[in-house]
């Protein structure tokens, strides 16, 4: 056993070379964690009204943002295969394609903006809640176009597998916005009191910092002569709908699987106030490993892309198994602290409430952090092998059957009980565990059959027969 660990270390697409792309994006993905629990965090420190607030008008928020972002992340896959491909006059022109999706995405926020307090009245919270739920997705809204703009060119760096650079403006931008918020939710630093609207400001801030460094990194004279990263900014219309075509089905999955999340955190909102808060402690917690993972899926679609690129499918498998078995180590750390310690991951928020409303949301808490333990494996499952198949190109697949295991095992589950039965929180908690844990299976199976290596999201012409030399493709 010990031997076979070895090798997998040293070999090509091994362990160690899976960890050197992974561990910026993990530690990337990581300050967002970070981010969101600081955000939460203070925010229970203000009120458990904006606490409870918070997390319905984030996620209905970050359903439209994940459609966005979903494609613009979608650039990723096209950097890493023409990266493979040897085709590195093509990385600017994918980039400037993401930055005019930026445009229409800030068009549809302002939109989205408009609508906020029609749509949290139609969703039927308590008052107190639903003015500060519409507050904060408006604000968000606003924030729609700098968010989108920096995914698609931080995928410069991640589609390179050159993640460091990313890693720092992703712990400046956290910085920001945790200063940002000590500011403007308690009213600090001269700037003035305004609770959970200050939390939805700090973080667009935050983003248009982010938005504006990638493009003023990627614009640096080297990038210019090497990628293209200003001669490629003309609207492309053949890589724009191939962004869309592949791009699209992810970002689709991406916003109807949050939309999914969503209305099952809407439905846990009508049993009671004190149930929400708990639920959104439990979601905020898991962020601790839910963010980590991300980070390594974002390196497994690079690593797979590459591979892919240069005509290497069982190099792709086995890099993307690197992956898999270092992912599920992390998740059985976290999953034995989250069923055996889940008071430890709630002291932050205790610290600085003592209210008997938090302490019996706490109680809650605790249970909901053990049903996080039993899905934790089957959560990593997901994302990692999703995360190769859309490195692929099989983004159709994986949007159709996130949608259909989402709503055949918690959605629809949720509403019927909602409906015709008075649920507690952990009956519909118990639905969200059953989707996690089937969709880990369905996914794995999926990445088993082996479809995935013929596919390819660049022109056939792009794909080369060999390896490419390691200077051409850095």
């Amino acid at each position: 056993m010990i031997q076979r660990l070895r090798e997998r270390w040293r070999t090509e697409g091994g362990y160690r070379d899976f960890l050197v792309v992974a561990v910026p994006l993990i530690l990337s993905t990581a300050t967002w964690s970070i981010q969101h629990f600081v955000d939460r965090v203070f925010l229970t420190w203000y009120s458990t009204d904006a606490l409870a607030a918070a997390l319905p008008a984030g996620m209905t928020s970050f359903v439209i943002v994940g459609l966005f972002m979903g494609i613009a992340s979608y650039v990723n896959t096209f950097v890493a295969q023409y990266m493979g491909a040897g085709r590195l006059e093509r990385v600017g022109q994918s980039l400037w394609q993401g930055a005019y999706l930026a445009v229409i995405s800030g068009v549809a926020g302002l939109g989205l903006a408009v609508a906020a307090d029609p749509l949290f009245e139609l969703i039927g919270h308590a008052d107190e809640i639903r003015v500060q739920e519409a507050s904060y997705f408006r604000i968000l809204c606003y924030g729609i176009a700098p968010l989108t703009l920096g995914t698609s060119f931080s995928c410069f760096y991640s589609g390179r597998g050159k993640t460091w650079p990313l890693l720092a403006v992703n712990v400046v931008t956290t910085l920001i916005n945790v200063i940002l918020d000590y500011a403007l939710i308690f009213g600090n630093l001269g700037l003035p009191r305004m609770g959970i609207e200050g939390a939805a400001w700090a973080t667009n801030l935050a983003q248009c910092f982010a938005a504006i460094t990638f493009v003023a990194l990627v614009a640096q004279p080297q990038y210019r002569r090497r990628y293209g990263t200003l001669s490629g900014w003309r609207y492309n219309p053949d890589l724009f709908r191939r962004l869309l075509k592949f791009g699209g089905p992810n970002g689709l999955n991406f916003m109807l699987d949050i939309l999914a999340f969503t209305m099952v955190v809407l439905v846990i909102g009508r049993v009671g106030t004190l149930e929400l808060t708990a639920t959104n402690l439990a979601f905020n917690i898991n962020s601790l490993a839910f963010m980590p993972l991300l980070g390594c899926g974002i390196a497994v679609s690079t690593l797979v892309g590459q591979r892919l690129g240069r005509n290497q499918p069982d190099a792709a498998a086995y890099v993307t198994w690197s992956g898999v078995h270092l992912g599920l180590a992390y998740s059985v750390v976290m999953a034995v602290g989250y069923g055996f310690f889940p008071d430890v991951f709630l002291i932050p928020y205790a610290l600085g409430s003592s209210t008997a409303e938090f302490e019996a949301a706490r109680e809650i808490a605790i249970l909901l952090l053990r049903f996080l333990a039993i899905y934790m494996l089957f959560d990593a499952m997901y994302i990692l092998f999703t995360a190769a198949l859309k490195g692929a190109g099989d983004t159709r697949y994986v949007m159709l059957a996130s949608i259909a295991l989402s709503w055949a095992f918690m959605v629809v589950p949720a509403c019927l009980a909602i409906t015709f039965y008075d649920p507690d929180v952990y009956l519909l908690w118990s639905f969200v565990c059953t989707y996690i844990v089937v969709s880990g299976v369905v996914f794995y199976l999926r990445f088993r059959t082996g479809k995935w290596k013929q596919m390819r999201v660049i022109e056939e012409s792009s794909v080369v027969e060999v390896s490419v030399a390691a200077d051409e493709v850095q």
